[in-house]
């Protein structure tokens, strides 16, 4: 997509690591936003370089950690239960950006045959001393699909969107769920925060989707069953927003943002996460 001054929705930096300054560009016909200059995808593991990126480590030092990790907690089990009930039993499961393999680790111990795909070398040995192994890339489980495939906010980091979701498709087996979750540029508290709001993570996050383009990216194989909130990334995403924004470590005034975000969603749907499960027809 071409750059023009008409088609910046905003510009941003990356507050985690590089301090670099990237442009959002609106893409009217999916309703998404695209992070420009993308890095070449032999520079983007650069920008995971943080003790800070807490998805890819067991941290639980600082305050933003301790209550990452707990809601994490709690959003895993949650998140095996809905699993479960799309697919009404334990079958084989494929988790596309498995970090340090809780979910699978919990999954494989409620009776899934559990697969994982993880880039990070740090976070693939974290997951491996709980006993889950993950391959390097999707390309690596070329031919095989599963019961269920989830993305759990991986989509938005993935370069060559277009392709890749093909590529994922095909993991899905005839009548298989696919479940992707997104973080929602439209939600209350991405329109508050701005420049500042936590979830547009650029340049780690490639891509900034709407409920319209999470419509609209998928083949028509892929049947949209139910979109569901994740009510807690509010309250986590305004918290690291407010740090960035005001440099304090910890605001009160977050939580009121949060809840107030998930107040507003409860009448337009918007929520700060959501969670996509599609059901493949073919």
């Amino acid at each position: 997509m071409k750059k023009s001054q008409e088609n910046i929705y905003l510009t941003t930096k990356d507050f985690l690591v590089s301090g670099e300054s990237f442009d959002l560009l609106y893409e009217p016909e999916k309703e998404m936003l695209i992070t420009c200059p993308a890095p070449n995808k032999e520079d983007l593991s650069s920008y995971y370089e943080s003790e800070e990126y807490i998805s890819h480590t067991d941290a639980k030092k600082g305050l933003l950690a301790t209550l990452y990790q707990t809601v994490k907690k709690y959003s895993l089990a949650l998140k095996l239960r809905l699993i479960t009930f799309l697919n009404k039993s334990p079958g084989s499961l494929l988790d596309i950006g498995a970090g340090t393999g809780e979910f699978l680790k919990l999954a494989k111990d409620n009776g899934w045959e559990v697969y994982g795909v993880e880039p990070n070398e740090k976070a693939r040995a974290f997951s491996s001393e709980k006993g889950i192994d993950s391959e390097i890339s999707i390309d690596d489980l070329e031919g095989k699909q599963f019961d269920v495939v989830t993305l759990w906010h991986v989509l938005e980091h993935l370069p060559d969107l277009k392709e890749t979701i093909s590529k994922i498709e095909t993991f899905v087996k005839p009548g298989g769920t696919l479940i992707v979750a997104v973080p929602n540029f439209r939600s209350f508290d991405a329109k508050y925060y701005k420049e500042f709001w936590a979830a547009y993570d650029v340049p780690r996050h490639l891509w900034h989707f709407s409920r319209t383009s999470m419509q609209k990216l998928f083949s028509g194989e892929m049947k949209l069953l139910k979109i569901k909130p994740m009510i807690f990334d509010s309250f986590y995403v305004s918290l690291l927003s407010e740090k960035y924004k005001t440099k304090n470590r910890f605001s009160i005034k977050a939580f009121f943002i949060g809840f107030w975000s998930n107040m507003a969603a409860w009448r337009t749907k918007e929520f700060s996460s959501l969670i996509y499960c599609f059901k493949k027809t073919k």
